[in-house]
């Protein structure tokens, strides 16, 4: 069963669902291999648009519904996707950029998610002109072929400022069991053991993904948090007796800050494996979880590129204070210097890591960005850290410039290269500056042309028009000259190193 707010569905009736979907997208002209655009909150027809396109042999490309249109008329573009299913409210912030021989289907957002976002009745409706997911769904008669396993292609930023898909390989059958294997390690899901998950975060990145899918295919009871509330959570974990969860550590740090008596308020007895990834976690902030809700908080290391090779449990952390882990099973980690060789004992270096449990990737027309991150089969997302001599791993900065702020990934070379196309800039610097409650911030410094006279206000109107809105530089400073190296290459860390002082950043 899957539950979102009052509405409730098994899994016989969504597996109905799905057969229904996968005729309509053979009969949209859906080919295998050819994916399917998802924009949508967490909501039952992200489940039944995934599954009946890996019916069909396709992937789907999960797209964060924060982007605007540009963004998602590049992804849609770059990815080949020729049918798109979005919810309805967020379908305003798109339609005028998307491609013209995209297929769009309109999924009517339902009560629960509105009412989270505070969304008018005409918003969260389909408009009469377009094509009804549900309508189109159950005018089809159901597919007899079984959903076959596809992994989605994500979209993941780097240095260059424009997202690259992370499109994988098909698994091999051995890879497929391992894989199950693996996410019971790193997730605790298993089929058959009255599991309880509750999803709180997007669906769109890739981890929760991977999560709520496994725990889909296992049959679990799913609960549907239509947006994340500290109180909410816990009212939610009580009512449905829920059993693991995956979060990222702002949720965490808004836990943290009720008070005492709303903390006390809920019985979370029911709570057995929490685990969470996607941005550091505060040593602090980790054993007061622990203390709160007990030691059931295990944590994990990993990107799209790699899954998840890296994990450690509540005992763990408290043993070795500030560890992401160690190499699980099918996990292999390596540490290199400058030089590309490896890096003894505790001695810092770039992390090249792999899940093997997974199959090899490509990054989608970019052959040699894929290349370049590639070390001895193994993959770098730009960490820095070392091995302790049991093997755990910690981390000490980033070699790259991606901030992770409340646990997305954000970019800065895409925003400093959508800045520079505003009049009157000369050159601007992004980068991450700390915040105590999402871990980073995005901060801007800009150079202006000799004359020109902006404000930080009208950079941030004119970001807002063209990326989403956690892009947008919190705090904006204009100096009359940024710092260069010899090369010219602006200085960035002259930028940013006063704001971090003696913190680690990473």
């Amino acid at each position: 069963m899957i539950i979102s707010g009052d509405r409730t569905i098994s899994y016989s009736e969504i597996q109905k669902r799905i057969a229904r979907a996968a005729n309509g997208f053979g009969a949209l002209g859906l080919t295998a291999g050819v994916p399917v655009g998802l924009m949508l909150r967490n909501d039952f027809a992200f489940f039944e648009a995934s599954s009946a396109a890996a019916t069909i042999g396709s992937p789907v490309v999960p797209i964060n519904w924060h982007l605007k249109s540009e963004e998602v008329s590049y992804i849609l573009a770059d990815s080949g996707a020729e049918i798109l299913v979005c919810h309805a409210d967020l379908l305003p912030q798109i339609r005028e950029g998307l491609p013209k021989r995209i297929k769009l289907l309109v999924v009517a957002t339902p009560p629960e998610i509105a009412g989270a976002f505070g969304l008018s009745r005409e918003a969260a409706s389909v408009p009469d002109h377009l094509t009804d997911w549900d309508v189109w769904r159950d005018s089809h008669l159901p597919s007899r072929e079984l959903p076959a396993r596809t992994s989605p292609m994500f979209y993941t930023s780097g240095t260059t400022g424009r997202p690259k898909g992370v499109r994988r390989q098909p698994m091999r059958p051995d890879q497929i069991v391992a894989a199950e294997r693996v996410g019971a390690i790193t997730y605790g899901v298993k089929p058959n053991e009255g599991q309880v998950i509750l999803m709180n975060g997007p669906m769109y990145h890739s981890a929760p993904n991977s999560y709520g899918m496994l725990a889909f295919r296992h049959g679990c009871k799913i609960v549907l948090e239509p947006r994340f509330d500290p109180e909410d959570l816990l009212q939610l974990i009580e009512r449905h007796s829920v059993t693991h969860m995956h979060m990222v550590p702002t949720m965490f740090v808004r836990l943290l800050r009720l008070p005492g008596d709303v903390k006390a308020r809920y019985d979370l007895s029911s709570l057995r494996f929490v685990v969470h990834g996607a941005a550091p976690c505060p040593i602090h902030v980790k054993q007061a979880m622990i203390e709160w809700w007990g030691p059931v908080i295990n944590e994990y290391l990993g990107s799209t590129e790699t899954g998840i090779p890296v994990w450690h449990s509540s005992q763990e952390a408290l043993a070795k204070p500030g560890t992401v882990g160690r190499a699980i099973e099918g996990g292999i980690v390596k540490i290199f210097d400058p030089n590309g060789e490896p890096c003894k004992t505790n001695e810092p270096g770039e992390i090249f890591m792999k899940q093997t449990a997974v199959s090899d990737f490509d990054y989608h027309g970019k052959a040699e960005a894929r290349a370049e991150a590639d070390r001895e089969g193994l993959v770098s997302v730009g960490d820095v850290g070392y091995l302790d001599d049991d093997g755990y791993l910690f981390l000490c900065d980033r070699k790259r410039d991606m901030v992770i702020s409340g646990g997305v990934n954000i970019y800065p070379a895409e925003i400093e290269s959508t800045l520079i196309g505003l009049s009157g800039i000369r050159d601007c610097a992004v980068f991450g500056i700390p915040d105590e409650e999402y871990g980073e911030r995005i901060c801007a410094y800009i150079e202006l042309e000799s004359g020109a006279s902006l404000s930080a206000r009208d950079a941030q109107v004119y970001l807002a028009s063209r990326l989403a809105n956690f892009k947008i530089p919190k705090v904006i400073e204009f100096v009359d000259a940024l710092p260069r190296e010899a090369s010219g290459k602006i200085f960035k860390r002259k930028l940013r190193d006063p704001y971090w002082g003696s913190r680690i950043h990473s």
